[in-house]
């Protein structure tokens, strides 16, 4: 199998490296050669955070250049954008609606753009695009966000769900679990 390639973006704090040992367990699991790397940018003041998982028979780097995603996952809206030049042609993103003001347009010098996801697709991208704040907040927690958007995810692979529910539970504390699997269950049903 040629290597696949998965971006998680998003800002600190909303859970992109659980999101990514998850999805690195799962593959794993499922006999894949898996290599994980985390890029942070300024993830303790609410900057940019990127994680590559690379999968297939044999994966040799961690990194994603760009125009090599097939996947990229995004906990907000305007880092789905930011990302879009890595996104293959042909190549899915599946993103949280959720806008996070940056330092920018919190300040007044900008503002946040309108019509994202309809400027994602008409640059050719596949956008789902999914109010995973609000089915977090359904689920118990919403801190939840990044495995709804792992629920929502879980479409695009031929792995059964009890694979994906494994992964959670070997990666996400056993007090938080319960929430996490509904959560899941949320995303991959809306």
């Amino acid at each position: 199998m040629e290597t696949k390639n998965i971006m998680i973006v998003g800002v600190g704090g909303q859970g992109s490296l659980l999101a990514s040992k998850t999805i690195g367990y799962l593959l794993l699991n499922e006999g894949y050669d898996v290599k994980v790397s985390e890029v942070h940018g300024m993830s303790q003041r609410g900057g940019s955070v990127v994680t590559y998982v690379r999968y297939g028979d044999k994966v040799y780097s961690p990194i994603i250049d760009e125009g090599e995603a097939d996947v990229i996952v995004s906990f907000e809206l305007m880092e789905a954008a930011r990302w879009l030049k890595c996104l293959k042609s042909g190549g899915q993103i599946v993103t949280n609606t959720q806008q996070i003001d940056p330092m920018p347009v919190v300040l007044g010098a900008a503002e946040y753009p309108e019509d994202l996801v309809e400027k994602m697709k008409g640059k050719g991208a596949k956008v789902d695009a999914l109010d995973c704040l609000k089915l977090a907040g359904e689920a118990g927690s919403i801190k939840a966000v990044n495995v709804v958007l792992l629920g929502r995810l879980s479409h695009y692979f031929d792995f059964p769900e009890e694979a994906w529910i494994k992964a959670l539970e070997a990666n996400v504390p056993e007090k938080l679990l319960e929430i996490n699997k509904k959560a899941f269950q949320l995303g991959r049903k809306e």
